[in-house]
C-alpha cells in the first residue's frame, strides 16, 4: 500500500540555504535537505486502485497557474511542547487556491476531508525532548531569517515509506502548472 501526499519541491539552492539552519537544538532530528518539501495534502496509506484514482484526479489541476513561494521565518508546531521546527511560507492566494482545489478533487475521488488547517511550511526538524526554552534560545541564536523565494512550475504526488520521519520521499507523478 503506498503512503501518498501532494506537495511542492524545494529547489536545491533554497534547500542548501535552509540546511545552514541545522544544528544546535537539543532533541532535534534534522530532516535531510533532499527531503525538504511543502505538503499540500496528506493522503495517507491507500490501495493501488485509490492511488491511481488520486493520480488521475490531480491531472485536472494542471491548468492552475504557476506562482512564487516565499519563505519568511522560522517557527514551530507544538506550543509549550514543541514537536517540529519549520520555515514558514508567506501567505499566497495562488498557493491557497491550489491546495483548496486539490482538497476538492481528492474528496470527489473518495478521500476523507483533511482535518487539519493548511499551514504551508518546510519542516526542518522533528523535535523530541526539546523544551520551549531550548527552542526560544535556538531561534534567538539563529538570527534574522533572510527570506527565500522560488518559482513553482509544478506540484507532485509523493510517496513515502512508513517510517519515523517519512523519508526518503519519491516523486510518483508531476503535474505542470500553466505559465
Amino acid at each position: 500500500m503506498p503512503r501518498l501526499f501532494t506537495g511542492l519541491e524545494i529547489p536545491p539552492e533554497v534547500a542548501l540555504a535552509l540546511s545552514f539552519k541545522r544544528g544546535g537544538l537539543t532533541g532535534a532530528r534534522w530532516i535531510d535537505p533532499d527531503n525538504y518539501h511543502i505538503t499540500l495534502r496528506f493522503i495517507g496509506d491507500v490501495d493501488n486502485g485509490t492511488a491511481n484514482d488520486v493520480a488521475d484526479s490531480l491531472d485536472r489541476l494542471s491548468h492552475s497557474l504557476s506562482f512564487q513561494v516565499r519563505l519568511t521565518h522560522l517557527a514551530s508546531f507544538g506550543g509549550n511542547s514543541p514537536r517540529a521546527l519549520y520555515a514558514g511560507v508567506e501567505l499566497n492566494e495562488t498557493l491557497t487556491r491550489l491546495q483548496a482545489a486539490q482538497e476538492r478533487v481528492l474528496q470527489r475521488a473518495g478521500l476523507e476531508p483533511e482535518g487539519r488547517k493548511f499551514v504551508p511550511h518546510v519542516s526542518l526538524a522533528r523535535l523530541r525532548g526539546s523544551s520551549s526554552l531550548d527552542l526560544a534560545g535556538f531561534l534567538a541564536q539563529a538570527g534574522r531569517f533572510e527570506p527565500l523565494s522560488f518559482p513553482v512550475g509544478r506540484f507532485v504526488l509523493f510517496s513515502s515509506k512508513d517510517s519515523v520521519g517519512g523519508g526518503p520521499y519519491v516523486v510518483e507523478q508531476s503535474y505542470p502548472l500553466a505559465a
